[in-house]
Parts: structure tokens; C-alpha cells; sequence
């Protein structure tokens, strides 16, 4: 019965990305924007996303990882930019609209090769992917990461105070 459910409401999401959410306007108070667009994490991300985005007067985030760019945005206006570091080929920043899922002020990250204490404002937005201060190197603009989103400490912080748990994250 549970994974029944589960599937209804997953046709049921997909039917108002693809139909469009205004058309159904007396429902937009029973689901956000934001967890209807979450759902869309394993396709391409579409100009309409962004678009509903902008329309929408909420905060997101952008990843932009061709230009290695981080954009903060309210509605459809840009209030902050960064550069970032993302994941390198071998284990690259996965695409697709995301929500963060939780907040840690430091954490230890550890993998098979590496082990950091202490990062600094993590927001896990994608099982183990985040985005995330990172004091141990200065090579922002340069994709070097194992897949999170590394962004200079005190661009961290500022990102940490603005963004809430549930923000949109787009990876594109």
C-alpha cells in the first residue's frame, strides 16, 4: 500500500510539472513550488523550471558548473555570486533541481582517500552532496571537488545565514 502511494504521488507531481502548476492554482496551496520542482532531480533541468522559479518570489540557489558560478537568488533577482568549485570528471556535481535537506554548521566529511574535520556551513541538498565552506584550498574557479559545491568560507557563511532547509538548489 505505501509504495502505491508513493507512486500516485509521484505520477501526481509529475502531472503538474508537465501540465503546469498555474493551471491548478486552487491546489497550489496544498503542495510548495519547491517540492513539486525537488522531484525533477534526475532529468535534464528546463528553462520552465527557472522560469517558475523566478516567478515564484522564493529564494534558491543556482549552481552553474560550466562557469563554476554559485548565484543566490530571490524570485528573479540576483543578490549574490561566487565563485565555486565543483566536482572534477571523476566524480562530478550531479545535475537537476534539488531541495537542502539539512544544515550543519561544521561537519567531518570522509570518503576513501580524505577525511576533513570541521568543514565550515554545510547544506546537504542530495544524499552526500552539499554545498560547503572549504579552507584547504584556493582553487576556486577550478572544478577539484569530489562532487559538493565548494565555496570560499566567508561566501559560505553568507550563504549558510540566507538559505533555509527546503531551499531550491539547481545544478545545471
Amino acid at each position: 500500500m505505501l509504495k502505491y502511494c508513493q507512486t500516485i504521488s509521484s505520477i501526481f507531481i509529475t502531472t503538474l510539472l508537465l501540465v503546469g502548476l498555474s493551471e491548478f492554482s486552487s491546489w497550489t496551496n496544498l503542495i510548495k513550488l519547491d517540492e513539486a520542482i525537488a522531484q525533477t532531480s534526475s532529468r535534464s533541468v528546463r528553462n520552465q523550471d527557472i522560469d517558475r522559479l523566478k516567478r515564484s518570489g522564493q529564494r534558491w540557489i543556482e549552481i552553474r558548473l560550466r562557469s563554476q558560478r554559485l548565484l543566490a537568488w530571490q524570485g528573479d533577482q540576483l543578490v549574490y555570486a561566487v565563485v565555486v568549485s565543483t566536482g572534477k570528471s571523476a566524480s562530478p556535481t550531479p545535475m537537476g533541481i534539488f531541495n537542502i535537506q539539512t544544515k550543519h554548521s561544521r561537519a567531518r566529511m570522509q570518503g576513501e582517500d580524505y577525511n576533513i574535520p570541521d568543514v565550515p556551513h554545510v547544506m546537504y541538498y542530495s544524499g552526500h552532496y552539499a554545498i560547503h565552506g572549504a579552507y584547504w584550498h584556493r582553487s576556486f574557479g577550478i572544478p577539484v571537488s569530489r562532487g559538493c559545491t565548494n565555496v570560499a568560507p566567508d561566501h559560505a557563511a553568507w550563504l549558510y545565514r540566507w538559505a533555509s532547509v527546503g531551499t531550491p538548489v539547481v545544478v545545471r
